[in-house]
């Protein structure tokens, strides 16, 4: 048959008489042109795989991760953001719980100065009812202690007169004991 090669005309120069390899068979010159061929047809074969079904993917997965990166860096913004109004917020309420503070303990200041005013005017009417109460017994004693020495002043006169063997007039005694403590 034509279509049939012996197994020495097919081999070449690589291959031995008995159909095995002389040293490696990559390194063959007359094997050169086919390894080519099939080297261009599997990194085409692997170009339009790769063009065509992985590096899509790949794009995509890297879009999808730049988009959800920048969404997240969008909801980080915005909640910086919302964490400045609320640090905002917090600092003008408590400014305003301050200034409220500020202003109920003045108002209660006032409120226990004119309670303590009222209480010190209160107290100082009733210590001046009591001094005069005081002075109008005072007065009252002193009164009463200046006609018991008038008294006693004339009892002991007319005592140390008639101890004296002197008998007096009660009229004389009382006149010169009254003259005595004008001055």
């Amino acid at each position: 048959m034509a279509t049939e090669t012996t197994g020495h005309e097919a081999a070449g120069a690589c291959v031995d008489a008995g159909g095995s390899a002389i040293g490696m068979p990559q390194l063959c010159a007359d094997w050169i042109p086919n390894q080519v061929f099939w080297l261009i047809i599997t990194l085409v074969v692997i170009y339009f795989v790769l063009s065509r079904i992985a590096l899509p993917r790949i794009a995509s997965v890297l879009a999808e991760r730049q988009g959800a990166i920048t969404n997240d860096i969008s909801a980080a913004e915005e909640l910086k953001r919302q964490a400045e109004e609320a640090e905002t917020a917090y600092q003008k309420a408590l400014a305003d719980a301050r200034a409220e503070a500020q202003a109920i303990g003045e108002k209660t200041r006032t409120e226990i100065k004119a309670q303590l005013d009222e209480a010190t005017q209160e107290a100082d009417a009733r210590i001046a009812a009591k001094a005069a109460e005081s002075e109008k017994a005072i007065a009252e004693i002193r009164d009463s202690a200046a006609q018991n020495v008038e008294i006693v002043a004339k009892e002991t006169a007319e005592a140390i007169l008639a101890a004296l063997g002197h008998q007096a007039d009660k009229s004389a005694i009382d006149s010169a004991v009254d003259n005595r403590l004008k001055g």
